[in-house]
């Protein structure tokens, strides 16, 4: 369906070029008094000072222009200028038969979005750290999608740090006899990796925790990561056994999560271009040297003196800012990305500023935008960072693990789904702890910390992905009833209130969306599934849709329940739901 507000806009922006006013001021809005009318313009005021006039006379002059057009069942001036707009019944129910792309095409097409989300680092296990990133990228990488972007989505794996240096001192301690420590051999090496990922998970934690307390050894892991990234061979084919054995790991978690990335690299990957980029930013003054360092001078960003971006280290050790430079420079060069959205932790604010403006100092955005998704922590229920019950790190699976069997409990309570097979009691159990768990990240706004409550998640009532998942259930369940009975869905007529606010929040999806991508809200796509859920209900209330006797009017109830569970299941799609057929 298209936006009911950009079709009014457009329509009211014609009458303010018509009456002499700047166009731009006609914008329409839902209104904020839905007892007085159902949109509102305040365009008049900012118009008329533009304009020279008083700003009454300029919405009078707009409003005797609207009055012949058929779409508006009621125009009223209000205050100094306030132009108050109702639609008619017909406008709404033309509209809401219309279906596919708007006719100027989607609103991003040709534009090439980069999101780069997940992160998580190699030999360390997933945790409910990573889950805001994974659940939020993946939310936007399917919204702009779906609003006919171009998204390449990159998981930006941690690959190049000094924990690689310390895993593999830890691994030469253990097998030493390994060929990979031989620094006369260059090759081949096994195939097969001489460690697992219990492996991985076990000696990394035990040799950081050692390098904390024995200087010596903290500098042979330094050493060893300089070897690597210098290239020797036998480092380099025992750190590819680590990155792969992590990387399947990470595929298994996040795949129970629904989420995909389109490219698997890592901060190693950008190293080939870091060389020439440092002598590019040298020869342009764009970079100086710094107390033995390199660095890239900032501006002030906020009022607050700005530490300048380090590329170069004393002892010539590249950083993340280095990495992070020379990846937004290929994204912007090489893949040619007009938006660069980076889903991570708002403790990293200041780090995405500096690499922005160093990015922007030395010309490498060029037209492109870059954008750091900020997002809070997941708490207990204290409001402390979430733990386990023995105060470790929640590793992912186990979260996940307690959500499915938190939601197969939630569903014996309520009765629900006792009459289906016990294989897909289970499907529908893990469908709903996916629900729980998403729409509880993404309905807050993604910048706020928020508690980690899985038995309030799970309800069937209130806010939560159960509930939505439970309305397009019932809509289901009518439309299947309806089709065994040979009832057809119709063309909408003669609504009432119900179905005449049930329209106008359909006819908003495509504001919901748009904001959302624009703004990277994921929470507005929430709050608009919940409020078209709740359109439906009130609608649902006073409908007796499948015991109607008039076929033309039990026509248009199925046609606005079938369009209502149409749109549901795109925005829960789009916060990467999935709804189930029964339950």
């Amino acid at each position: 369906m298209p936006s009911l507000t950009r079709q009014l806009s457009a329509i009211v922006q014609d009458a303010f070029a018509a009456a002499g006013l700047e166009r731009r001021h006609g914008a329409v809005q839902p209104s904020a008094r839905p007892d007085l009318c159902q949109f509102q313009c305040n365009g008049a005021m900012p118009a008329a000072k533009a304009a020279g006039m008083n700003p009454r006379q300029a919405a009078e002059k707009v409003l005797a222009l609207l009055q012949p057009h058929p779409a508006f069942a009621r125009l009223e001036l209000a205050g100094p200028g306030f132009i108050n707009l109702t639609v008619t019944d017909a406008f709404l129910g033309a509209l809401s038969r219309q279906d596919g792309p708007p006719a100027g095409g989607l609103p991003e097409a040709g534009q090439k979005v980069v999101i780069d989300f997940g992160g998580p680092n190699v030999a360390k296990p997933l945790h409910v750290g990573h889950l805001r990133s994974a659940i939020i990228g993946d939310s936007l990488q399917r919204l702009h999608r779906a609003l006919g972007a171009d998204v390449l989505s990159d998981i930006h794996l941690g690959d190049w740090g000094t924990q690689m240096g310390m895993l593999i001192e830890a691994v030469g301690e253990e097998q030493p006899g390994l060929p990979y420590f031989d620094p006369a051999l260059t090759g081949p090496y096994p195939s097969q990796a001489p460690v697992g990922l219990a492996d991985l998970e076990r000696l990394y934690p035990a040799m950081s925790a050692r390098c904390k307390d024995d200087p010596g050894l903290a500098e042979k892991a330094r050493a060893a990561t300089r070897d690597l990234q210098a290239g020797r061979p036998g480092y380099r084919a025992l750190w590819r056994h680590f990155v792969d054995v992590s990387i399947e790991a990470i595929k298994a978690d996040f795949g129970r999560l629904g989420v995909r990335w389109d490219l698997w690299l890592g901060e190693s990957d950008s190293q080939a271009g870091i060389p020439a980029m440092l002598l590019d930013l040298a020869a342009r003054g764009v970079s100086s040297p710094s107390e033995g360092a390199v660095v890239i001078h900032l501006d002030r960003i906020a009022n607050t003196e700005t530490p300048p971006l380090l590329l170069v280290k004393g002892d010539g050790g590249y950083l993340y800012g280095t990495t992070d430079l020379a990846t937004l420079r290929e994204r912007v060069r090489d893949r040619k990305a007009t938006r660069l959205l980076y889903v991570a932790d708002k403790r990293q604010s200041l780090h995405f500023a500096q690499v922005f403006q160093g990015a922007a100092k030395a010309g490498y955005l060029g037209q492109a935008t870059a954008e750091h998704v900020a997002f809070g922590t997941v708490n207990g229920k204290d409001g402390k960072p979430f733990k386990t019950r023995d105060g470790g790190v929640m590793r992912l699976q186990a979260l996940l693990d307690q959500a499915r069997e938190e939601a197969a409990q939630r569903l014996a309570e309520s009765g629900l789904g006792a009459e289906l097979p016990a294989h897909e009691q289970a499907e529908v159990a893990a469908l709903v702890a996916m629900a729980a768990v998403k729409f509880a990240d993404l309905s807050n706004h993604r910048a706020s910390d928020y508690a980690f409550d899985l038995e309030r998640f799970t309800q069937f009532e209130g806010k939560t992905g159960p509930y939505l998942l439970y309305a397009a259930v019932r809509m289901k369940s009518i439309l299947r009833k309806a089709a065994e009975r040979g009832f057809e869905p119709g063309a909408l007529a003669d609504p009432g209130d119900a179905e005449r606010a049930l329209v106008l929040k359909l006819l908003a999806a495509p504001d919901a969306l748009e904001r959302a991508a624009a703004e990277s809200l994921p929470h507005v796509m929430c709050e608009y599934a919940y409020e078209l859920a709740g359109a439906f209900s009130s609608f649902y209330q006073g409908s007796s849709i499948l015991h109607e006797a008039d076929a033309a009017r039990r026509g248009a109830w199925l046609g606005l329940t079938a369009a209502t569970l149409g749109r549901l299941s795109q925005v829960l799609g789009l916060l990467g739901i999935a709804t189930v057929e029964r339950m």
